[in-house]
């Protein structure tokens, strides 16, 4: 496994397991089948309505919690700063846990601030051990850094071939805020593009393979989903081979600013 040190010291596996769609009748197993296989970064969220299966399965995997890496992340409904703190603990009881690694905002909204100032509490409260945001633009990140307290540590947004943020991933890098990759598999469409396919055949890889890969040696935190112990298993396997830079560029270049997830200036904005 390889990790990413985060700007306030706390180590993240790079490689995590997305819970996003699973839901709550199999999400135990599948997360404990996750465990099984080797992930020790496992992300959820109130908004998947899955927390307590996701933490009947941590309990199940008999794994211990200082092994592991969990993430939630704060619901849209559940914005402002009281409404944070309640959801917040709604989350660690559904969860069955004392603390979580890392609390998100989970997309962005109007009351960003007052949440944020919320979050920040929660964390120097030491319930939370790292804290960030999700789909945040740059403007989203500007308005947090100016008028809160606490840098985000971490923004978990939409990255894949199609879709590179490299605007996002500079600014990011400057702020020293870590990128987190949510749906790097691009709900399957990778598979349809004849570019990675011929660099899966030249590495003998798959092509999930090659752009988790991809993702790693980006510097990303990357969170493919599946409910297959073989496809958990193979997604899994990607630490030892290294892309080359021109692979690495021709990736890159696949770019299409094109999105498979909802605009995070929209989707939420007034509701």
């Amino acid at each position: 496994m390889e990790y990413k040190k985060l700007s306030n010291g706390v180590m993240v596996p790079m490689l995590g397991f997305g819970t996003w769609k699973i839901p709550s009748d199999i999400a135990e197993d599948v997360v404990a089948d996750a465990i099984e296989v080797g992930y020790r970064h496992i992300d959820t969220a109130a908004l998947y309505e899955n927390e307590e299966a996701v933490g009947r399965g941590i309990r199940r995997s008999g794994v211990k919690r200082e092994e592991l890496f969990v993430v939630t992340k704060l619901n849209h409904a559940d914005h402002g700063y009281q409404n944070t703190k309640d959801a917040f603990e709604t989350s660690l009881r559904k969860l069955g846990l004392d603390y979580v690694d890392l609390y998100l905002i989970h997309w962005p909204k109007p009351l960003n601030v007052e949440s944020w100032r919320a979050i920040e509490e929660i964390y120097l409260s030491k319930k939370a051990r790292a804290i960030g945001v999700s789909n945040f633009h740059i403007h989203h990140l500007e308005e947090l850094i100016q008028q809160g307290q606490i840098v985000p540590m971490v923004n978990q947004v939409e990255f894949h071939p199609y879709l590179t943020q490299v605007q996002l991933r500079e600014y990011m890098k400057i702020h020293y805020i870590a990128f987190s990759s949510w749906s790097p598999l691009q709900r399957g469409k990778i598979f349809e593009i004849v570019e990675l396919q011929e660099i899966a055949k030249k590495y003998q890889k798959t092509v999930a393979q090659i752009v988790i890969r991809y993702n790693i040696q980006c510097g990303h935190i990357v969170l493919p989903k599946t409910i297959t112990k073989s496809r958990m298993e193979e997604n899994f396997n990607v630490f030892n081979f290294n892309l080359n830079q021109e692979d690495m560029d021709s990736i890159h270049a696949l770019n299409k600013q094109t999105r498979v997830g909802s605009d995070p200036d929209t989707v939420y904005a007034k509701k």
